[in-house]
């Protein structure tokens, strides 16, 4: 019997393609499946998709570490995220100093990497993409 779940799905705003090779730097992520809209054996309705998102991301999987997630271009260039973060966890402070670099370039630092009660590393940033993280060293349970 298949397991209940949550999947993060991202809707990149007509920029997924670049989102998933940033992320393959940054993180490593894996891209699994990638289908455009002109792949789709049905056209999306008239009026839904924005002119010239044809050729965009209609869905595709990728991973980062053992977490799967989908993304897509949307149907116009109007997206935002709102409302959520992505926790990622790294198992040493280098590769957290790593991950938060590259996470941000280009983004916005909310809190840098320090120190805190819960993790010996620890950060929030919003990546060039609007994605909100929290990159982290799991503190001892």
């Amino acid at each position: 019997m298949p397991q209940t779940m949550v999947t993060p799905y991202l809707f990149f705003a007509g920029r997924c393609e670049e989102a998933l090779e940033f992320y393959r730097e940054a993180v490593g992520a894996k891209v699994g499946m990638v289908m455009r809209f002109s792949d789709s054996p049905e056209p999306p309705p008239p009026g839904v998709l924005q002119p010239g998102f044809e050729s965009k991301v209609m869905h595709c999987s990728f991973s980062i570490g053992e977490t799967c997630l989908m993304a897509s271009d949307g149907c116009d260039d109007q997206t935002k995220f709102t409302g959520f973060s992505l926790s990622l966890s790294v198992p040493t402070e280098a590769e957290a100093d790593r991950a938060f670099a590259v996470l941000s370039e280009g983004g916005t630092v909310q809190m840098p990497l320090s120190q805190t009660f819960w993790s010996p590393r620890y950060g929030m940033l919003t990546d060039r993409y609007g994605v909100s993280w929290m990159v982290m060293v799991p503190g001892e349970c």
